[in-house]
């Protein structure tokens, strides 16, 4: 007799156990009932044990085939869909994958991985819309999000591309006319340059040496666009908190330049996310799987 797949001998044991017949395995796993017992002989003579007890009125699981059943329950399913995952890249990915990504991480880092995923899958079309707003990815249709936050639901899958620390930075001119602060509490005398969109709003939050503070704010100038409150600190006009992803360039070249950097201030994680199932599509594992390659080490940092 030629080998057996081994998972299809695991299947059709487990099935036999579950129902504790041949004939009903044999219907639930549509295979005639010759098929399922051989399947199952093989699987015993790989293991060298007997798991059934078999007579033309019954069929009863032997003690090591209990313990066998024990060890597998909620394996298969797990092997299966890392067989499935496996086979997905033989399958040319076809169609399209709509995601949301926040503007500023999309214009310094996704624009050549896109570029590149795009000539590797000629069958498929790309639809981005560049926004901050946590989309439903189910009720609007969307396959896939870049999100610049803790994901929390439980009908997503999250998956962590990185994590970029927060900084309080300021153009060098700025902090020749204006001095740096010393202490937290001397940014209420600065010129502060503020993302709208922080749901904690117009407060900064430093840590140090197990103290942490909350820092109101009064903006002098306030933003939803990180670029943008980027380059109003370049040109000099204050004292901005940004992530290092959007800021990093500027800091390495001395354009911008660090401000009460004994205190930390958090980092922004970066999650790719798209809606729980058993069926992700190929075009979605595809291309996160493409972007965990790809994305630049020190486009967090």
């Amino acid at each position: 007799m030629k080998s057996l797949d081994p998972l299809e001998g695991v299947a059709a044991f487990l099935t036999v156990a579950k129902h504790l017949s041949f004939t009903r395995a044999a219907e639930d796993l549509r295979m005639s009932r010759a098929t399922v017992s051989a399947q199952v002989q093989v699987l015993e003579t790989k293991l060298g044990v007997r798991l059934l007890h078999r007579s033309t009125r019954n069929v009863v699981l032997t003690e090591a085939g209990s313990a066998y059943v024990q060890s597998l329950t909620g394996i298969l399913p797990q092997i299966r869909e890392a067989e499935r995952a496996a086979l997905s890249y033989q399958e040319e990915v076809v169609g399209r994958l709509k995601m949301t990504v926040p503007p500023e991480f999309a214009q310094l880092h996704m624009a050549p991985i896109i570029a590149e995923f795009l000539k590797r899958n000629p069958s498929v079309s790309i639809d981005v819309t560049f926004s901050h707003r946590a989309v439903n990815l189910i009720e609007e249709g969307y396959d896939l999000a870049i999100r610049g936050t803790i994901v929390l639901e439980p009908n997503l899958i999250t998956r962590h591309l990185g994590d970029s620390p927060l900084v309080l930075c300021a153009a060098p001119e700025y902090l020749e006319r204006h001095g740096a602060p010393a202490e937290p509490t001397d940014l209420a005398n600065h010129a502060c340059l503020h993302f709208s969109g922080l749901r904690w709003g117009n407060v900064w939050v430093l840590s140090k040496d197990g103290q942490t503070l909350r820092v109101p704010i009064v903006p002098r100038y306030l933003a939803n666009d990180g670029l943008t409150l980027r380059d109003v600190a370049v040109a000099g006009a204050g004292i901005t908190l940004l992530p290092m992803f959007e800021i990093g360039p500027e800091i390495r070249d001395g354009r911008l330049v660090r401000v009460l950097d004994r205190w930390e201030i958090g980092s922004v994680p970066v999650h790719a996310v798209y809606p729980a199932n058993k069926n992700i599509a190929s075009k979605v594992r595809r291309f996160t799987d493409f972007l965990v390659k790809t994305l630049p080490k020190d486009a967090y940092c």
